[in-house]
């Protein structure tokens, strides 16, 4: 009793260096399935999004284009900022959960719920100001002179107007859901 109430400085160190290695080894487990969870592969593994938005995706810019710069689903749904980016896949839990009770299990399911998933991701989109967006697309990279002159006006009216992204491009890598209505639109 009297060894545990004054521990030797041996065994402090000892405890130390084991917390020391515990500690890399949860943090490098924890960053790798982070970085995992946020590839094209994991994002389809899961039928639902495989045969749903998936496909949907493939027939889009994002996915082929002249650059050959091809956008995956993390570059759009998860931000890069690690603070960020840990409320996104908090708030994804919510995904998993409709996966494993089976809310969205099969097309007709997913097409019910499709207009309130993409609120809720356009209401994200547009509190960030189109953070994911504005990765690869910003007002000041963008070359306006070849741009075609329609495209150029509504940019710069956007920029004047304080828009951003998503109030514009909705449905520039997914279909629009179903049943938007006039506000959906805006």
């Amino acid at each position: 009793m009297a060894r545990l109430r004054r521990p030797s400085k041996k065994s402090l160190g000892g405890l130390l260096a084991v917390g020391i290695v515990v500690g890399i080894l949860f943090w490098g487990g924890f960053n790798t399935a982070m970085e995992a969870t946020n590839t094209e592969k994991f994002c389809i593994s899961c039928h639902e999004m495989h045969d749903n938005v998936y496909m949907e995706y493939k027939e889009t810019i994002h996915y082929s284009n002249r650059t050959g710069v091809r956008a995956v689903c993390s570059d759009c749904h998860v931000p890069k900022d690690w603070t960020y980016k840990m409320i996104r896949k908090i708030q994804a839990s919510r995904e998993v959960w409709g996966k494993i009770t089976g809310t969205i299990d099969t097309r007709e399911k997913f097409e019910a719920k499709r207009l309130e998933l993409a609120r809720r991701e356009w209401a994200r989109m547009k509190a960030s100001d189109s953070r994911e967006c504005r990765n690869c697309h910003s007002f000041d990279s963008m070359n306006k002179e070849s741009q075609k002159q329609r495209a150029r006006k509504q940019h710069e009216m956007a920029l004047e107007d304080k828009m951003t992204c998503i109030d514009c491009h909705k449905g520039i890598a997914h279909h629009k859901p179903e049943g938007m209505t006039e506000e959906d639109e805006e």
